[in-house]
């Protein structure tokens, strides 16, 4: 997923952060002081380090391993990783047992939390007086307000076989943009069923409402395989796009109709 576009730029912040991994990029557009700005911005990034400590499972004394091990009992969680772990079995219910955060053999909330803590980072922002922004967890992308007076926010979809290119550029006007792929992590979903990580599909993007259900329905179809497009397209109020390793895409209508003429270009 490319960093969320809104055209041309009259106003506006652009702040990219390294954390979980991967590089998390701000594009404010609500007119503001930066003192007001930058303070934001700062309880924003705070606050996605500190998911990055609590929730990561290549740090062996995270809050999340801890727990995984067994050695962290669930009512002395803190609240954030009781509310991660409610998630993960709601989702798993909702998904036909597909989006499973034990398919690993060990706790790994991953599927969600990067989309779940992107989007509370949205609300910080929106908190703190800054309504029009996108925020792009490197493929998780949660767009609020607009980016100007009546202009939707242009998002570019990228490509996963093809390096700096897009398959899609969308004209969306809120909400949130997730995708699932074997972009950065390689084939790291695994279908629960089989037990063996899912190699049917090598991208899906999900277009929904919010970030948290819009990642965990992205990751569920990716694990789902070639049954995805026929559970994506029953979903009310989501929009998808799935790419096989052929390169060969299926989409949703609503997902078509999303798509912008617009070129895709870097920001700035």
């Amino acid at each position: 997923m490319t960093p969320p576009l809104g055209g041309p730029r009259a106003t506006g912040v652009v702040r990219h952060e390294e954390v979980m991994g991967t590089v998390v990029t701000f594009d404010v557009r609500t007119p503001a002081p930066q003192v007001q700005v930058d303070a934001a911005l700062a309880s924003a990034t705070r606050w996605l380090h500190w998911v990055d400590d609590t929730f990561s499972t290549y740090k062996p004394n995270s809050e999340v391993n801890r727990f995984d091990r067994s050695e962290l009992p669930i009512d002395e969680c803190c609240e954030e990783l009781k509310k991660v772990v409610a998630l993960c079995y709601k989702f798993n219910g909702a998904t036909g047992g597909f989006f499973d955060a034990w398919a690993s053999g060990h706790f790994d909330p991953s599927g969600l939390v990067k989309g779940w803590s992107v989007e509370h980072a949205s609300e910080l922002l929106q908190q703190a007086g800054l309504p029009d922004h996108a925020i792009d967890g490197g493929g998780d992308v949660r767009l609020s307000g607009a980016p100007g007076k009546g202009r939707p926010w242009h998002v570019g979809v990228r490509h996963p076989l093809q390096r700096d290119a897009y398959c899609a550029a969308l004209s969306v006007m809120g909400g949130a943009v997730a995708t699932s792929g074997t972009y950065e992590r390689g084939l790291h979903v695994i279908n629960p069923f089989s037990r063996e990580p899912a190699t049917e599909l090598i991208a899906v993007t999900v277009v929904g409402p919010e970030l948290i259900s819009a990642d965990a329905y992205a990751t569920a179809a990716f694990a789902m395989g070639r049954a995805a497009p026929a559970w994506l397209e029953r979903l009310v109020g989501y929009e998808a796009l799935v790419i096989g390793p052929d390169g060969q895409g299926w989409s949703t209508q609503g997902f078509k109709d999303l798509q912008s003429a617009l070129p895709v270009t870097t920001p700035g």
